[in-house]
């Protein structure tokens, strides 16, 4: 049974409105009556866990992952960067109910609640405030640390100052650690998704391993690493003593085998009250509104390694002049790779996994011909047109799309009905944040080991142990973690994170455009014999019908290309922020005062 965190939304928020919660709903609930009532108060904090859970993120748009439509490019990562375009704001709510919460807590009879029972819901509020300041302090930098709950009608006394970030990293480990303290190992089926011990040792390593990054420490400080390495190792030790792993199915199945091994926190989807319209990760011809969004692009496309574990080259030029080349690259590109990414990605001419639209069985030729136009002269057409006899319209960009954890039983008539749970934490990740600071501290071993670990988990053939990973180095290990990461992260919501941690958005900056490639068939003549149920994997006849064309730029205008300012890694905090509380300082690197760093 799945944990219905919005059920209160009709009912508690309700008899709770208003951050001040002193309101009296004479006609219905009392809120002063919430703390005599078992039912309530956990409704109460099932309301946070509501608001609060992050869901499935559709942000590859913007890194090297991938993109929406073309010219769907933000101004940030073009370089046109002000306080006005870029101010992050400072929420509050959360903290206010949190904090609120943890006061009247205190005043519950033990004829409601044991202490056993007080000591566990607290703690549980406790890991979403420091979930909620961390969210906040690794976009700005220290924030005002509220800690209790706020008088609304004491309207000077809301303004505080800024705290260091110090200060707010040692308070965000204090409620975790507190909350770790108390929280159980486990729960039961019924509270399934519900935030656990090993959770919110999970959040702590992470915390601390981006505490330890570049970002928040230009000064390689040791023992930061050496304290991000303990607790994920603390981490992974007692996630496996409670039975948690690297899932050993297939990949894929990471997102349909609900509540497997790997999962460390959750947040369940259901229909009808808490669904996950997919929509916009579909091809334009399986949805019925926005689409397209998460179109793999070159990057990543290359990222995914061989079955071997040795990497795919290209060769842009003689792909471009070279037709025996190009064949070889056809063929390498489609067969024996790295299964993450067949399970990651859907790749033109091959099934997509939906059966409203096709007959079962049929492939989904989002590749392209050639056409010439007296006025524009030589373009791409999609073969679609000639598939579907309609097009996919004006949003297709790569022609490669999201299939990680895509809800295959949705049809178009029920696309906002998506039920695939969202991992937020899985094992893998904090097996590898623990590799990752085991290499920042020198023990080259165990960070190698984690790297062999995820990549035979993921099916990568060795034959030496390695699984293709030649790392030796502290600095190419370290690359390799940032290589693998872009690999079993994808379109998890990791890679801008990562980028800024490391301070490495030249990585961006390097590539220029989005580049891709298209699926372009040789002899147009071949269009009108098309077998529709081939398969671009399977079927090597089929893939010498094909090249590959290089697109440089897939935006359309050359205008459209990463430019990041390398003198920006922190957020401004918002100018509404600053001219309403002038006790607010803006962070040195958008001309205030505040140092982030301290």
């Amino acid at each position: 049974m799945k944990l219905k965190n919005n059920i209160v939304s009709g009912l508690l928020l309700l008899a709770l409105a208003g951050c001040s919660l002193d309101y009296q709903n004479t006609s219905a609930i009392n809120p002063d009556n919430v703390w005599n009532d078992k039912t309530m108060i956990v409704a109460y904090l099932t309301d946070i866990y509501g608001g609060m859970r992050p869901g499935w993120p559709v942000n590859s748009n913007g890194t090297d992952e991938g993109m929406n439509a073309p010219k769907d490019m933000s101004q940030y990562v073009r370089g046109e960067i002000t306080v006005d375009n870029t101010g992050q704001g400072l929420g509050y709510e959360y903290i206010d109910k949190i904090n609120f919460f943890l006061q009247e807590l205190e005043t519950v009879s033990p004829d409601v609640l044991s202490e056993a029972e007080k000591l566990q819901l607290r703690a549980e509020a406790l890991f979403w405030r420091a979930w909620d300041y961390w969210g906040k302090v690794q976009n700005l930098g220290g924030v005002p640390l509220i800690l209790e709950s706020q008088n609304v009608n004491d309207y000077e006394s809301l303004f505080r100052e800024r705290n260091s970030t110090s200060e707010c990293v040692q308070q965000i480990l204090q409620d975790l650690d507190e909350a770790i303290e108390n929280l159980p190992d486990t729960w039961d089926n019924a509270n399934y998704g519900r935030i656990d011990k090993g959770c919110a040792m999970a959040v702590k390593g992470r915390v601390l391993l981006w505490y330890a990054s570049p970002l928040f420490n230009p000064d390689d400080d040791q023992t930061r690493w050496e304290a991000a390495y303990n607790a994920n190792k603390e981490a992974v030790d007692f996630l496996q003593s409670v039975g948690k792993g690297l899932y050993q199915g297939k990949f894929e199945d990471i997102w349909y085998d609900e509540r497997n091994v790997e999962c460390i926190m959750v947040n369940q989807y259901y229909y009808s009250d808490h669904a996950f319209n997919q929509s916009s990760i579909r091809p334009e011809p399986f949805c019925g509104g926005s689409a397209n969004y998460n179109q793999m692009i070159l990057p990543l496309l290359m990222a995914f390694p061989k079955v071997d574990g040795s990497k795919l080259e290209l060769d842009i030029d003689r792909l471009q002049e070279d037709s025996a080349y190009n064949a070889r690259f056809v063929d390498e590109f489609y067969t024996d790779r790295d299964p993450r990414m067949y399970a990651t990605v859907f790749l033109p001419g091959t099934v997509y996994p939906s059966e409203d639209v096709f007959i079962k069985g049929q492939s989904f030729w989002n590749a392209w011909k050639k056409a010439n136009d007296p006025e524009i002269g030589v373009y791409y057409q999609t073969l679609i047109q000639d598939q579907l006899g309609k097009g996919i319209g004006a949003g297709v960009s790569s022609g490669f799309f999201q299939l990680k954890g895509f809800d295959r039983s949705l049809e178009q008539a029920t696309l906002s009905r998506g039920e695939t749970d969202w991992i937020e934490i899985r094992f893998a990740e904090v097996l590898m944040n623990m590799g990752e600071a085991a290499n920042e501290i020198g023990k080259t071993d165990e960070a190698l080991e984690v790297l062999y670990s995820i990549r035979k988990r993921a099916g990568i053939q060795s034959t030496d142990g390695k699984y293709g990973i030649i790392a030796t180095s502290q600095d190419e290990i370290r690359q390799a973690y940032m290589d693998e990461r872009f690999i079993e992260f994808a379109y998890e919501g990791k890679r801008w994170g990562d980028l800024r941690r490391w301070k490495r958005f030249d990585i961006l900056n390097e590539l220029k455009y989005r580049s891709g490639l298209y699926l372009v068939i040789k002899d147009e003549a071949d269009v009108a014999t098309m077998d529709w149920s081939q398969s671009m994997i399977e079927d090597a006849d089929v893939r010498k019908k094909f090249r590959f064309d290089y697109i440089e730029c897939l935006d359309g205008d050359k205008s459209y290309m990463f430019n990041l300012d390398l003198n920006h890694w922190f957020y401004p905090i918002a100018q509404n922020d600053l001219d309403r509380n002038s006790k607010l300082e803006q962070n040195n690197e958008w001309g205030g005062t505040f140092d982030p760093l301290k």
